[in-house]
């Protein structure tokens, strides 16, 4: 491994032992109580650029719908009038896109519930809309031509968003959207991360996603592919852990080291984390710094073993953990399934047939995994319990991020 990918794992182990607080400030829970929230799921429909939003236990009913791009004729124009950034708008279109534009990522509620930040990959840039009128509030420009995934804060006063063309990530203030601060990373950030004391920010590069050269043998061409643990007050970089060396550490090394979804065990001494083209995830000690298990996960005898057919590289791409760190979920997104995987034996339980499943998070009450399946435009909730669907829900066209967020109780959309 490169000395400067190294030279601070030790120096700052210290640093990085991470504690366990309560998800929200006191706060925090007196602002949603005094303003008469409700907890709800937002749903991005990347392709239409609109967001449902859903109850957040029991039948999982539509509550409303937001469309996030009501500025659409203002960027089209803007990006129409720049060959550069138009050039970019198609390239998004015609690779990582499927032949789609992609205009609702990522979004994370304001603490006030009032509002709701929105990143939009092909207009390159986070919108913050408010949810009585559905009008843009602010507007953020990211470094280069594309937005992706997003983190809060666990405050929630704070989102962080990959500017995945500029090896940038930007954090924001969530309810003005000024910049308080940005940070280098590997090649195309992806999945972004805070620690739950608010401290420090995991960020995961997936490097170059739209070639076909996906062998093992083309690997290199992939790009820098790390993780960028940063100072959440500083911006920082603290660690750079970059998995191809704990790979090869395991006998792996036909496996990518492009670290996709990821999910911190209760406690975060542990990661599990999926990487390109393996149907599965892995478990990594943080304290020890080494890949400690192995999930592999069943193959859909339907889904050929060709790479280049693998949705921007990700076979399997999805996971999240029940609260008390029992049970964790998968999206198994090319094998079109989704299943429950017991944490302590990493046996998993039934497959749940879902059509591209592209994301997998938590219910309100965290008694279900709620799976995105893009290939259907519809959520689908496993119970944690039993590994068994429970129920799904129509949504928009193809729903990837799922986030548990508030609105007005009384909210059912904006009144525009």
């Amino acid at each position: 491994m490169p000395a400067f990918r190294t030279r601070h794992l030790c120096s700052v182990a210290a640093a990085l032992a991470l504690t366990v607080t309560a998800p929200a400030t006191a706060a925090t829970r007196a602002d949603t109580s005094a303003a008469a929230l409700r907890e709800v799921l937002f749903v991005a429909n990347n392709w239409d650029g609109t967001a449902d939003v859903i109850k957040s236990t029991g039948d999982f009913a539509k509550i409303g719908r937001i469309d996030v791009i009501p500025d659409k004729d203002t960027r089209m124009a803007e990006i129409s009038a720049n060959p550069i950034k138009w050039a970019y708008f198609l390239a998004i279109r015609n690779s990582v896109g499927e032949g789609h534009d992609q205009f609702a990522d990522d979004m994370y509620s304001t603490p006030d519930g009032k509002s709701v930040v929105v990143s939009r990959p092909s207009f390159a840039d986070v919108v913050s809309i408010d949810l009585a009128s559905g009008q843009i509030n602010w507007r953020f420009p990211v470094s280069g031509y594309r937005a992706d995934h997003m983190a809060v804060s666990p405050d929630g006063t704070r989102v962080a968003v990959s500017a995945s063309t500029a090896n940038t990530v930007h954090v924001l203030n969530i309810g003005t959207g000024q910049q308080l601060g940005s940070f280098a990373t590997g090649d195309k950030p992806h999945e972004n991360v805070f620690s739950k004391d608010g401290k420090y920010i995991w960020n995961m590069s997936i490097g170059e996603v739209n070639t076909a050269l996906d062998d093992p043998f083309w690997d290199w061409t992939k790009g820098d592919r790390r993780i960028t643990v940063a100072d959440a007050t500083t911006y920082r970089q603290v660690k750079v852990i970059d998995m191809r060396q704990r790979l090869d550490a395991i006998g792996l090394k036909d496996h990518s080291d492009a670290v996709r979804p990821a999910a911190f065990s209760p406690d975060e001494s542990k990661l599990y984390f999926q990487v390109s083209f393996f149907n599965g995830f892995f478990e990594y000690d943080v304290a020890t710094d080494k890949i400690t298990r192995t999930k592999t996960l069943p193959k859909n005898p339907a889904t050929g073993d060709d790479r280049t057919t693998f949705v921007n590289d990700s076979r399997h791409h999805g996971i999240s953990m029940k609260p008390d760190g029992s049970k964790l979920c998968v999206a198994g997104t090319m094998d079109d399934y989704a299943t429950v995987v017991d944490r302590a034996t990493l046996q998993e339980g039934p497959l749940v047939t879902a059509s591209k499943p592209y994301w997998a998070t938590v219910s309100g009450d965290g008694a279900s995994c709620v799976v995105s399946e893009s290939g259907a435009d519809q959520v689908t909730a496993i119970d944690f319990a039993t590994g068994r669907k429970t129920v799904s829900v129509p949504v928009g066209d193809h729903p990837q991020r799922v986030r548990l967020g508030h609105v007005a109780a009384d909210w059912t959309g904006p009144a525009s």
